[in-house]
C-alpha cells in the first residue's frame, strides 16, 4: 500500500516537477555555464527554472517570501519573517554542466528557523523525495503529479531514516567538494562504507535509510540544504552543527556553518 501526500506537499512536488521539465530541456540540449561574482557557475537552466518556481510559489503561497539562489546572486534578497521558502533551482550545477545526473531542484520551507517541508527532485535519474513535519517523508516515482487521481498509490512510498547497524556507519560525502575537515571527522567514526553523491541527494540517501551520516565542513548556503534537511527531519533523521547544536535557518546572509546530517 502506498502513501498519499497532503495538498500542501503535493503542490510543492508539482512545482519541483515542472521546474525539472525546464531543467531537463536545457540538459538534453547542452548548456554552457557562466561564472557569477562569487565564482560559482550558473546556466540558463538555473535562471529559467528559478523564474518558474518563483511564479508558482507566489501563486500557491501568496505573501510568503522566497529567497532563491540566482536572485540572491543578483542582489535581490527578499526580506524574510518567521515563514519563508529557500530555493535552489539547480543544486549541483557542476554536475549538470559535466552531464552527471546527480543535480537537483530544491524547494524548502522554513518556519521559525526550522525546515518544515521540502522537495528534492533529481530529474535526470528519476528520483524525487519530499517530506513535511508531522506528515513523514516519501519517495515519489513514475511521474506522479497533483493532477492525477492517485489511484496508483504505489507511486508514493514512505521512507524512514535508519538506526546505525552494530558493525558501523555508511557515510555519504560530496562528489564535487571534498574537504579535509570532513575527512578528519570520518576517521574518528566507525565507518564501514563511504559513498559519494552530488547535490542534496546526500540528505535523501540518509533519509531513505541508504546511508547513516553526511558531514559537511565546506561552505554551503541555506538554499543548498533546506529542502534536503526538511526531508531528512521528516524521515526521523536530524541535522546539527559541527558541535551538535540544532541547525537553524535564517542566518545572516543565509550562509551555513559546518553541519552533520544523521539518521536515527
Amino acid at each position: 500500500m502506498g502513501a498519499t501526500l497532503s495538498p500542501h506537499l503535493a503542490t510543492l512536488v508539482r512545482i519541483a516537477q515542472a521546474a525539472g521539465v525546464v531543467v531537463m530541456r536545457h540538459y538534453e540540449a547542452g548548456c554552457d555555464a557562466r561564472i557569477k561574482a562569487d565564482r560559482s557557475p550558473v546556466t540558463d537552466a538555473d535562471e529559467e527554472a528559478e523564474k518558474l518556481i518563483l511564479a508558482e510559489l507566489a501563486a500557491a503561497f501568496p505573501g510568503v517570501p522566497v529567497v532563491a539562489e540566482e536572485q540572491a546572486a543578483a542582489g535581490r534578497v527578499a526580506a524574510v519573517g518567521s515563514r519563508f521558502f529557500l530555493v535552489d533551482p539547480v543544486d549541483g550545477t557542476k554536475e549538470f554542466v559535466r552531464r552527471g545526473g546527480e543535480f537537483t531542484v530544491n524547494i524548502g520551507e522554513i518556519l521559525d528557523g526550522v525546515p518544515v517541508s521540502g522537495v528534492v527532485f533529481a530529474p535526470a535519474i528519476g528520483r524525487l523525495f519530499a517530506g513535511a513535519a508531522g506528515e513523514g517523508a516519501f519517495e515519489i516515482s513514475g511521474g506522479w503529479s497533483v493532477g492525477e487521481s492517485q489511484s496508483d498509490q504505489n507511486k508514493v512510498r514512505a521512507i524512514a531514516a535508519r538506526a546505525p547497524a552494530p558493525d558501523g556507519l555508511v557515510a555519504v560525502s560530496s562528489k564535487s567538494h571534498p574537504d579535509a575537515q570532513t575527512d578528519e571527522l570520518l576517521k574518528t567514526l566507525p565507518i564501514k562504507g563511504n559513498s559519494h553523491a552530488g547535490s542534496s541527494l546526500k540528505f535523501c540517501l540518509v533519509a531513505a535509510g541508504e546511508a547513516d551520516i553526511y558531514p559537511r565542513a565546506g561552505h554551503t548556503m541555506e538554499w543548498d540544504t533546506a529542502a534536503g534537511d526538511a526531508v531528512l527531519r521528516a524521515a526521523g533523521g536530524r541535522m546539527t552543527d559541527w558541535d551538535g547544536a540544532p541547525f537553524v535557518y535564517g542566518k545572516p546572509g543565509f550562509h551555513n556553518t559546518a553541519f552533520i546530517a544523521r539518521g536515527r
